[in-house]
């Protein structure tokens, strides 16, 4: 019987390349997660009155899940929108400028005929630029009323935690009655349309996985079936110790039907094998 000797190294190499067809074929084993996980809070400290979900909620973006007490600053909301609709003030400043300009103006025309001296000049003219004054400080308290009024509008919306994406409450970790410091977060939420799907792929393959392809994920049971996922990332860093490179997709989920946490198998269609590629060079 011939014996057949490979170099050194050979057998390890085709072993391995064996394994990543093999693999390409069963399909890669994956994860299912969820897009990002996040820890809600509000941006200042309080105590809860309200919370509005519990776990497995699902969420919309912009939907107000939480209240902090708010007794406080709607009082001051109130105030600042009877400041800004306040607007005597200003109303009285411009009669009073419109008054003291006229005035002047006839002073201006019988000057020049003798009927009116240079000091009752002078003061009209003085009292028409004061009153002018008073009309811009006016306006400015009037601007500064409105400035406040939104001041107090967002203050107001601090104490309303709501949802920054659509999502699934997984957990609730502050109740009505209890205080949020700066440190303590109210609830955590995941994303989970798209899902993101991480695999690890043999080096044999790289270059051949690309960004904005398609691959095929197959969930295991009890959900199964087969969905198209886009490939979003690509690792340009591979693990040498293991012998792959990491791949990220977005799986599409909108009805939900998917649920993030589960295994799956990864197939990416038109894979070459490393040894059809390898004989081709």
């Amino acid at each position: 019987m011939t014996q057949v000797w490979w170099p050194a190294g050979i057998g390890v190499a085709l072993v391995l390349l064996l394994s990543a067809r093999a693999l390409a074929e069963d399909g890669f084993d994956c994860v299912m997660e969820p897009q990002r996980v996040i820890k809600l809070a509000s941006p200042v400290a309080g105590v809860i009155s309200q919370v509005t979900v519990d776990r497995g909620d699902l969420v919309t973006k912009g939907q107000v899940v939480a209240k902090l007490r708010d007794g406080l600053e709607k009082a001051n909301l109130a105030l600042a929108k009877a400041k800004a609709s306040n607007d005597y003030a200003l109303k009285s400043a411009r009669a009073s400028y419109e008054f003291m300009r006229d005035k002047h103006a006839r002073a201006e025309a019988l000057i020049g005929k003798g009927f009116v001296s240079k000091e009752d000049f002078d003061e009209s003219l003085a009292n028409a630029r004061t009153a002018e004054q008073d009309v811009r400080e006016a306006e400015a308290n009037a601007n500064t009323a409105q400035l406040e009024l939104v001041q107090a509008e967002e203050v107001l919306k601090q104490r309303s935690v709501e949802s920054p994406f659509d999502g699934v409450v997984t957990e609730v970790l502050l109740h009505p009655g209890e205080y949020r410091n700066d440190q303590s977060p109210i609830m955590v939420l995941a994303q989970i349309d798209p899902l993101r799907v991480e695999v690890f792929v043999p080096t044999a393959y790289y270059g051949q996985v690309r960004r904005d392809s398609t691959a095929v994920v197959e969930p295991e049971a009890p959900v199964g079936g087969t969905y198209d996922a886009k490939v979003t990332v690509v690792d340009q860093v591979l693990d040498a110790a293991s012998g792959t490179f990491g791949v990220r997709l977005a799986l599409p989920n909108a009805d939900h039907h998917l649920p993030a946490g589960l295994r799956c198998k990864i197939r990416f269609p038109g894979l070459a094998a490393p040894l059809a590629r390898t004989a081709q060079r």
